[in-house]
């Protein structure tokens, strides 16, 4: 069934709105993109990110909460520990037995973040390490 020349005169003009578009949005983007780097808004997005922000505006958990969370202080915070906790915690938070799936992503994350900063801990450590072994042989020839 041909639509005449009615149909044709609207499809020519929804091909010809679409070109317009496909030329328009990225030049918007691009003047978009230099506007912010102009007031800086990409560097308050860096920042955000660095510190955890995720794209909705969230912040991770922090330190302090994670060993809130994972019952330790920061002396306490050995891989060990965090282990026996995470999983003494996460446990007791099943939502099999009547648990709180909330609390057992709070108790999850906690133990992620506190592994990562575990982690950091042991690496600065070791290159404290290294570089007083390093000294000391410099002293010592």
């Amino acid at each position: 069934m041909a639509l005449g020349p009615l149909g044709r005169i609207i499809a020519q003009g929804v091909v010809a709105g679409i070109a317009v578009l496909a030329r328009a949005l990225p030049a918007a983007y691009a003047a978009a993109l230099q506007n912010a780097r102009k007031s800086g808004a990409d560097k308050a997005a860096e920042e955000a990110a660095r510190k955890g922000a995720s794209f909705l505006g969230k912040a991770r958990i922090s330190k302090d909460e994670a060993l809130m969370v994972l019952n330790l202080t920061e002396q306490e915070a050995t891989v060990e520990a965090i282990q026996k906790q995470y999983e003494r915690y996460f446990e007791a938070n099943k939502v099999e037995k009547g648990g709180s799936f909330y609390l057992q992503s709070k108790v999850f994350r906690s133990k992620e973040l506190l592994d990562d900063y575990v982690k950091e801990k042991n690496a600065e450590q070791m290159a404290e390490g290294k570089a007083q072994k390093e000294q000391e042989e410099k002293k010592d020839p």
